[in-house]
């Protein structure tokens, strides 16, 4: 199952899609256009941690842990500053996040501004769900939240979230297009 799938079955797409007053469908376009380049910054966050995808866990929790994804699931109006923390950590730079909006624009045919103000929260849902998967608790083995990450980074058989646009924007077939968006921009 893609995490197109998981996100929507969560209510995160449809939750997205009424806070910034799209159809649920643009939701889902801009998510699958976007979650390649999200995913691959968690693979590198996970990659540069000492301790990987246990840091990976760490990390996750000091952001926000599962509370990040019931943020953007709840009633109340997104408090993006905590996707944009995520979006800094994985990315780096405000650069590389307008960057994944504007590749993303093209590809899925939206308005890229309304993708910029989508990809906080995309991010959100998507640490979210990785620290409840993995268990905001977790400490030194890694093992669900291990899991978790290579399926839906493509490494576990089932999981790999929107592969063909993954692939389309992995200009260099290293399994990651963030570096690809990254390296167009000079970083």
């Amino acid at each position: 199952m893609q995490i197109t799938d998981l996100l929507a079955q969560m209510g995160g797409l449809q939750s997205m899609a009424k806070e910034l007053g799209v159809s649920e469908s643009q939701a889902q376009q801009g998510a699958a256009a976007m979650l390649p380049a999200i995913l691959g910054g968690f693979k590198k966050q996970a990659q540069q941690q000492p301790t990987g995808v246990a840091g990976l866990g760490g990390l996750l929790g000091q952001l926000g842990g599962s509370g990040l994804l019931d943020s953007v699931l709840g009633a109340q109006p997104t408090d993006v500053s905590r996707g944009n923390d995520v979006l800094g950590q994985i990315f780096g730079s405000k650069d590389v996040s307008r960057a994944v909006a504007q590749n993303a624009s093209a590809g899925a045919g939206l308005d890229a501004g309304l993708l910029k103000k989508m990809l906080p929260m995309l991010a959100m849902m998507v640490a979210g769900y990785m620290a409840k998967q993995g268990g905001d608790s977790q400490r030194s083995s890694g093992g669900g939240l291990g899991s978790l990450v290579g399926g839906l980074l493509g490494g576990g058989g089932g999981g790999g979230g929107a592969v063909g646009l993954a692939s389309m924007l992995d200009f260099d077939g290293d399994g990651n297009p963030l570096d690809d968006i990254m390296g167009m921009l000079g970083k």
